[in-house]
């Protein structure tokens, strides 16, 4: 059977799970009457030991879970009509879209107008996952100005609970559009001003498990569209880079994760100031636990994001008070990716030239770093990457001479044997 893992996918809204937003296979609802795939709120309950809602965030007396056969039937023949429905869907698509422009403009005229914005937003996303020829007519029509001017309502009212709950609907109808990289898309300069932007912060803050998602996915749009993280910096508190971090380390929706790593990387590369943040909020021991277990795509971004780090004095002492991070990067060299172990050998010679204590040098001996450096002088041809491992070495040969498990034919290879007969 074919699994789901794809969130932006054309399902019911309610037949995603509000933690990881992937189909759920065996729903079960709690005591909050919301349902979930059974896996995920177990494991939010026993392994996170939270004692509230993901979704609705109240606090929660009984952990009881009851099985939603109801719900699970109905995603059973979902799928098994699905293929079917695709067939005869694309001759009435023409005469849906007509239909669905005029539900758009109405929904618009309503949602302007009324207080209780949240069902008039679940219908608006509903008839958004049609497909990108209505995202696009919802575009053109300004639809993405409404959503802002709900989402910005936050900061004037933001303990309001209609307020609050509304601008979560408006993210969740918002990550399903696409941005274009051109500069001049109205819709990511309308995401782009900094009351839109503080809005989203507070909902990466404090907003459900589902809203944050909307929020991480929105920001990895807008970085894909060259938006100037920069503004972050100047703009966002500590807080705002701790929640990110939060999310780098989300097991249950691995997407969300994903999405995080990358954001940070547009922000930390943006400015010297974010990195100092990030620094402040925990970012360096987040990302080296997190590394061991990583996969090649999630190794590289938190690699980058090391380096990153590393490239400021504040991040190099930082990496070296832990007790893992050496050891960490030392592993990634040359097993998981030529591009991690460019990172990598980076971050090595970051730390050579500009933090080479004693004791830094000796870890880099035991735990195996520079033996893995050894390794990289023997392949073929001449890099950017190999040029800094013989330079790592004419800078600390003579200091790591003095142990017995530095090589031999080092001498020879870099051409010291005169300097070590002296």
């Amino acid at each position: 059977m074919e699994k789901e893992k794809n969130p932006s996918m054309n399902f019911p809204q309610d037949f995603r799970c509000p933690i990881s937003m992937e189909l759920m296979k065996d729903p079960v609802t709690i005591s909050t009457g919301v349902t979930y795939e059974r896996k995920n709120i177990e494991k939010w309950f026993c392994t996170y030991k939270k004692n509230i809602c993901p979704a609705t965030m109240q606090c929660i007396e009984s952990l009881d879970m009851t099985p939603n056969h109801t719900l699970k039937r109905l995603i059973l023949t979902w799928r098994n009509a699905r293929s079917g429905d695709q067939s005869c869907s694309s001759s009435s698509s023409a005469g849906r879209h007509s239909i669905k422009h005029d539900e758009l403009m109405e929904l618009f005229g309503t949602i302007e107008s009324t207080p209780f914005k949240v069902s008039c937003l679940k219908k608006l996303k509903s008839i958004l996952e049609i497909g990108d020829e209505i995202k696009d007519d919802f575009k053109r029509l300004e639809g993405v100005e409404v959503l802002v001017r709900i989402i910005t309502q936050v900061l004037v009212e933001s303990s309001d609970f209609v307020t609050f709950r509304a601008c979560e609907e408006a993210l969740g109808v918002l990550q399903l559009l696409l941005f274009s990289e051109e500069e001049d898309d109205e819709s990511v300069q309308l995401l782009m001003e900094p009351e839109c932007m503080k809005s989203m912060g507070i909902m990466l803050q404090r907003g459900s498990g589902e809203a944050r998602f909307y929020t991480i996915s929105i920001f990895q749009k807008m970085a894909k569209a060259d938006y100037h993280w920069n503004y972050v910096a100047q703009d966002q508190g500590i807080e705002f880079f701790k929640s990110l971090i939060e999310i780098t380390s989300d097991e249950i929706c691995t997407k969300a994760s994903s999405c995080a790593l990358q954001v940070l990387i547009g922000i930390l590369e943006a400015s010297k100031k974010s990195r100092l943040k990030a620094i402040e909020a925990g970012a360096v021991s987040t990302l080296i636990e997190l590394l061991p277990d990583s996969n090649r795509s999630k190794c590289e971004k938190i690699m980058q994001l090391i380096k990153l780090i590393c490239e400021c004095a504040e991040g190099r002492l930082a990496f070296i008070e832990h007790d893992l991070g050496i050891a960490a990067v030392c592993k990634k060299l040359l097993n998981v990716s030529e591009a991690a172990t460019k990172i990598g050998v980076k971050i090595v010679w970051l730390l050579c030239n500009f933090h080479s204590t004693e004791s830094v040098l000796e870890e880099m001996l035991v735990c195996g770093t520079v033996k893995r450096l050894v390794t990289l002088l023997h392949i073929s041809g001449r890099s950017t990457t190999k040029d800094r491992v013989v330079n790592i070495f004419k800078l600390h040969s003579r200091r790591w001479r003095r142990y017995p498990c530095f090589p031999e034919e080092l001498k020879g290879y870099l051409g010291l044997e005169n300097e070590y007969s002296c």
